[in-house]
């Protein structure tokens, strides 16, 4: 029965197919010992390569020598190939500043991949089960993970990792090692609530059987498969909508901020994972509070900025995109120039901002000054009206004196990489405003004046 379940499992869910070469992690306790005889059975129904590997962890001292021992007679009994490795993890914990459980499960992983590459194996099968399944979810519960984490583990990864024995209760495979007289190693480890997945394993689930729902392994797998379906539904919708507000370039992933804006928060914060994803393969220790300022770039007021991420990543803030990318980008200085009508409104592309202008009557003119709308005498305009970027040696006129642009910049304590972005309004080659700072003494509306030209940048 347990045979034709995992047959059921592997088949279903395409992990298995004709002439993989399937590298198994096998550790010699119950799942693995049990996940390497059913895949050597599968082996006589379908033509696949098997290779097992073993870590000796130096943690258990001689308990250790003997589960390897274990490893090499159970493979040459099976006809297995059998790599194995002795590395001192506690050391590696130490020298990479890892936990326990996380450096005996990256080191696992990287032997694993060792082996494959080696071998010319396609797919790593690992022997987590249904009661692993339910460990899982709890423990991601209790972080505040969202609908992503609370799917458990994936049947199979984009990586070539593979999971035959996921539908697999704990006991059933203990009851199959018994069946087959398999006599796998017991790690005392298991039994010792030191760790955070023991625990959960030794005190929190039979408190939640013995208390609240006998078969609750079964429901939290069921509620677990459930979500699944429903975040596999949005992962579609996500790759639709990416499609559409997402393109990667050589500097990174450019998303459109216009686009951006008419999506619901649910897809837009897994745009954003996405795109890291395209950047990095994988978004690890990318929080929720990261995607949030990520998308907080979205507002107008966030133009022209720049947030840091974990993993030397950057999201840049740029005209009408939020670029995300590993690289430092050396903006260089940006050069426009336009005509300006009086009444009209310029669209500068060039900044991702549009320059309003109207008309007004002074006699009509109320003197109410609204923040940052600027207003300047239109009679005193001779010939031309440009609206352009900054120039080496702009100079404008002020009350107190002649000042230099960047001078002004400077005293007014605007960053350097902000300054490119604030056009000049300029009569002739002489400056008449900075917008959205200064304005040109000579040009200021007075009593004489008649028309007044209105102008704002947005």
């Amino acid at each position: 029965m347990v045979y034709e379940k995992v047959k059921q499992t592997v088949f279903q869910n395409n992990l298995i197919e004709e002439g993989d070469g399937i590298v198994i992690g096998l550790s010699g306790g119950p799942d693995s010992v049990c996940l390497t005889h059913l895949l050597k059975e599968i082996s006589k129904d379908i033509n696949i390569n098997l290779y097992a590997v073993h870590l000796n962890h130096k943690i258990r001292g001689i308990d250790a020598y003997l589960d390897a021992l274990y490893v090499m007679k159970l493979c040459e009994k099976l006809d297995v190939p059998c790599f194995i490795r002795a590395v001192d993890v506690p050391k590696y914990c130490k020298d990479e500043g890892l936990g326990l459980e996380d450096g005996a499960r990256e080191l696992r992983y990287k032997i694993f991949d060792e082996v494959k590459t080696r071998v010319g194996a396609n797919k790593i099968a690992v022997g987590h089960n249904k009661n692993d399944q339910a460990e899982t979810v709890l423990m991601r519960l209790m972080r505040g993970t969202g609908i992503h984490g609370l799917k458990g583990m994936e049947y199979k990864r984009q990586d070539g990792v593979i999971r035959p024995i996921l539908d697999l209760r704990r006991d059933e495979i203990e009851k199959y090692c018994i069946d087959n007289n398999l006599n796998p190693r017991i790690d005392s480890t298991n039994l010792e609530a030191i760790y955070s997945r023991n625990k959960v394993r030794l005190k929190i689930i039979p408190y939640m059987k013995e208390e609240f729902n006998v078969n609750i392994v079964d429901t939290i797998v069921r509620m677990s498969n459930n979500i699944k379906s429903d975040s596999d539904y949005i992962d579609s919708q996500v790759d639709k909508e990416y499609e559409l507000c997402a393109e990667k370039k050589d500097e990174g992933v450019q998303i459109s901020v216009k686009e951006l804006e008419k999506i619901h928060y649910s897809i837009k914060s897994r745009i954003v994972i996405k795109a890291i994803k395209e950047i990095l393969g994988d978004a690890n220790h990318i929080e929720k509070k990261h995607i949030d300022d990520v998308l907080d770039l979205i507002s107008e007021d966030k133009k022209h900025k720049k947030i840091n991420l974990p993993r030397s990543l950057i999201a840049y803030r740029l005209a009408d995109i939020i670029l995300i990318s590993d690289k430092i980008l050396k903006e260089e200085n940006l050069e426009y120039e336009y005509s300006l009508e009086p009444g009209e409104s310029i669209y500068i592309k060039e900044i991702g901002k549009t320059f309003h202008t109207n008309i007004l009557n002074a006699k009509e003119f109320n003197r109410e000054f609204k923040k940052g709308v600027q207003y300047i005498d239109l009679d005193k305009i001779s010939g031309k009206l440009t609206l352009r970027s900054r120039r080496q040696g702009d100079k404008i006129k002020l009350l107190g004196g002649t000042k230099k642009i960047k001078e002004l910049f400077i005293a007014l304590k605007i960053d350097r990489d902000d300054r490119q972005y604030i056009p000049l309004v300029v009569n002739q080659d002489v400056v008449v405003a900075v917008c959205g700072y200064r304005l040109n003494s000579d040009y200021k509306i007075d009593e004489n004046t008649e028309k007044i030209l209105e102008f704002t940048l947005k």
